[in-house]
């Protein structure tokens, strides 16, 4: 594939991401800290879960500023969220048993 594709791909990516609230982090051309961006995502991710919490809390306790509809979202973001984390988390432990397996 050659350099045009992937940067149109990656383009479109971040614009998806973006609109869904959830920007990608530039790389910079140094490299990347993999543990700094390992927090960041799970920081946004409890960030959400909070979130999310705290507006389940609030509608349940009668907030008439609180949506349903909003509550709802929020959770489903943040279950989404999760599950994604959970994902990464597996793969993540599926490689290091591959590496700790290889022969030396």
């Amino acid at each position: 594939m050659n350099d045009i594709r992937i940067g149109s791909a990656l383009e479109q990516i971040r614009n998806i991401s973006a609109a869904a609230g959830s920007p990608i982090p530039e790389v910079p051309s140094e490299g990347i800290d993999f543990g700094s961006l390992l927090k960041q995502a799970i920081d946004n991710v409890n960030e959400k879960q909070k979130i999310s919490g705290q507006m389940k809390a609030a509608f349940e306790g009668g907030d008439k500023t609180m949506n349903l509809a909003e509550v709802m979202v929020a959770s489903q973001k943040a279950d989404v969220s999760f599950k994604a984390m959970l994902q990464v988390r597996n793969k993540l432990v599926e490689a290091y048993k591959d590496v700790m397996n290889m022969p030396m």
